[in-house]
């Protein structure tokens, strides 16, 4: 079991670490403003059906927004209603099959006026409803694709399930793809997203806590973490951060990201980014918390390691033999990815003598022609790399596939027909390329091109020593870095007594256990 102490004392900000005896709201992080979230000030809805009709109208500017939908009637034979929804948003099919019909339809009991209360309970043929007595929540549902219900003398509305709206449908993760276990990915429909998340997890401890944010635009957002196992201090901590964002750009779960991780400055991403349920699910079960957003295809888990990072799902669908050989070859190819183009170059400059003279003589012969220093060669090269990466992903699939290519194959022949580069240089080039495409995780990729250039400019100025302290400093800042009160390089650093292994897949019944760095309840109660 790993407990992780506060560090700081007196009046000093102190850093949230996550730690199982914690209670309450946490202590705010160095550096950090503070966030705690701020209680909207409420509107009452008006008694009014004219009333809130106008407030309605001035506040979407109903004289330009034609797509905002008044429709008044007399509910029940006695009492004037409105409803209002947004064309398109809300399906019109059952908006007039079961509000609109059974309220001009039926008759209220004699003795019994007409209300909302007993809409609800008699009249509507709606699943799902929900009381407002706050005019801004009620805006905000009928944002969402829901209708509005008001009536004269009632000092609240009813919010009706009614969206409709077109939606794409599930299909294959693109840039997390797996040879073996499910193929779904994530959409941009927050309601499916979560009903992906539920059909996989069927556990009654499991929270999907729903709300907006408050500024801005008022995206709706869902944390999802298991009751009684995830640290409810972590928790916390996700809620504090995430009430204090005030940007009213926060539309996609990239800029949430941004906003909430504990340095923005690091190259290393402090949260995960994942397209998959099933890798959302998986952390949900060891006790992280996940993030669902309106609109965007990626589910958010916090905390996350450097070793969550560099693992793939794919990791545990796998015999334990064949798991941790692939695993092994991804970390082979990721330190290859990051280390090989500086290690290279300064031995060429700088330690010609730890080389045979056979790889000598042909890096030699290879840049007899070439007319730039090798150090301006490697760096040129690697940028053109990643240049032809970007264009690659960028457009269209099949002709992103043939500017790989074309890249590749016939820029690199040509470059070394033109003495622009020489052979050797761009095999060095292209192993690190492939290296770098081991690494599961997209943004962990361009972190490792990050690394790589500050190597090969450490190894341009100072060969081996240069390399060496570039490395030392990059491991460094890696320790120092805190994903939601978790230290990045555990459990390497500090070691836990977690009995998973870091690198090495294990025994899948060793899985079945959520890592000892996140203090769940479960390491609480051992």
């Amino acid at each position: 079991m790993c407990v992780f102490k506060k560090r700081g004392s007196g009046g000093t900000k102190k850093a949230f670490e996550l730690t199982e005896t914690e209670r309450g709201e946490p202590p705010f992080g160095t550096g950090w403003r503070d966030v705690r979230g701020k209680e909207a000030k409420k509107r009452p809805v008006p008694a009014s059906v004219d009333e809130a009709r106008d407030a309605l109208s001035d506040d979407f500017n109903a004289d330009i927004n034609k797509d905002l939908i008044f429709r008044e009637f007399t509910a029940m034979g006695e009492k004037r209603a409105l409803i209002a929804y947004l064309n398109g948003m809300a399906d019109d099919g059952k908006i007039n099959e079961f509000i609109l019909k059974p309220l001009l339809l039926h008759r209220a009991p004699e003795g019994t006026g007409p209300s909302l209360d007993h809409a609800a309970m008699n009249v509507i043929e709606i699943a799902e409803l929900d009381r407002e007595k706050d005019l801004g929540r009620a805006e905000l549902g009928i944002m969402a694709g829901m209708t509005a219900l008001f009536m004269d003398g009632e000092a609240e509305c009813l919010l009706l399930e009614t969206r409709g709206f077109e939606k794409r449908s599930i299909g294959a993760a693109e840039n997390e793809k797996v040879v073996s276990g499910p193929k779904e990915g994530f959409t941009e429909s927050f309601r499916t997203n979560v009903t992906m998340l539920r059909r996989q997890l069927h556990v009654t401890d499991l929270v999907v806590e729903i709300k907006n944010f408050e500024g801005g635009a008022g995206t709706c957002y869902a944390l999802v973490f298991r009751e009684g196992v995830t640290n409810r201090a972590l928790v916390d901590e996700v809620r504090r951060r995430l009430a204090g964002i005030a940007f009213g750009g926060a539309l996609s779960s990239g800029i949430v990201e941004q906003l909430v991780e504990d340095n923005g400055f690091s190259p290393l991403p402090q949260i995960l980014s994942t397209e998959r349920p099933d890798r959302a699910c998986s952390h949900i079960m060891q006790g992280c918390v996940c993030l669902i957003m309106d609109g965007s295809p990626f589910a958010l888990v916090m905390p996350v390691t450097l070793f969550s990072l560099l693992n793939s799902p794919e990791d545990v669908y796998m015999r334990m033999p064949l798991g941790t050989l692939i695993r092994l070859i991804r970390y082979f190819g990721a330190f290859v990815s990051i280390m090989l183009p500086g290690y290279f170059l300064s031995l060429a400059l700088y330690h010609q003598g730890i080389l045979s003279t056979e790889v000598l003589s042909t890096v030699i012969a290879s840049r007899r022609m070439v007319f730039e220093p090798i150090g301006i060669e490697m760096l040129l090269l690697l940028i053109i790399f990643q240049m032809i990466r970007e264009a690659g992903q960028r457009v269209p699939g099949n002709i992103g596939q043939a500017i790989g290519i074309i890249g590749g194959l016939i820029m690199g022949q040509a470059a070394v027909a033109a003495h622009l580069a020489s052979s050797v240089v761009l095999i060095i080039v292209a192993a690190s390329g492939l290296g770098n495409f081991c690494i599961p995780d997209y943004r962990t990729q361009l972190a490792a091109s990050y690394f790589r250039i500050a190597v090969v400019l450490a190894a341009w100025l100072g060969g081996l020593l240069g390399t060496a302290a570039v490395t030392l400093l990059a491991v460094c800042h890696a320790a120092s870095l805190r994903s939601f009160g978790v230290p990045f390089l555990s459990p390497a650093a500090p070691r836990t007594s977690s009995k998973r292994p870091p690198i090495l897949r294990g025994r899948i019944g060793r899985h079945m256990r959520a890592d000892d760095v996140l203090n769940t309840s479960d390491d609480a109660e051992l």
